[in-house]
């Protein structure tokens, strides 16, 4: 199998990933341009679902209170703190869009590979999974 640079351009160009993502998708493809981009949408598509049910949870979680700030880490290290302090907690208990668009975002940016850590009051922490 021949995979050429203006193949994983092309990919590349296509679905907006990098070289190695685009590269991989057409190793698993036999090189088929078409296969690759409908490898990665469907990717994409799983991660969105992914994260979706992830906000979710979380949003359980504040809903049960006694939550003092969500915080996301990727690879232990803080990528994004939100507070929820109690000017903004009745917007998330309504179930305001910002702040979870803002979470998802993160999320979606930094890969699945995230972890979503709920800092409670009392200074402990809970992964939600």
């Amino acid at each position: 199998m021949n995979i050429t640079l203006e193949a994983i351009e092309k990919v590349m160009e296509l679905t907006g990933v990098n070289y190695q993502t685009a590269k991989a998708a057409l190793e698993q493809t036999e090189g088929n341009v078409d296969a690759a981009v409908n490898l990665i949408k469907a990717d994409d598509k799983n991660i969105a679902d992914d994260v979706k049910e992830l906000i979710e949870k979380l949003k359980k979680v504040v809903e049960e209170g006694n939550v003092d700030r969500i915080q996301v880490k990727k690879d232990d290290q803080i990528v994004l703190s939100v507070p929820l302090n109690v000017g903004i907690i009745g917007g998330i208990l309504g179930l305001a869009a910002a702040p979870w668009a803002l979470i998802a975002g993160t999320v979606a940016a930094f890969g699945l590979g995230c972890k979503l850590i709920v800092v409670k009051k009392d200074g402990s922490t809970n992964e939600v999974k």
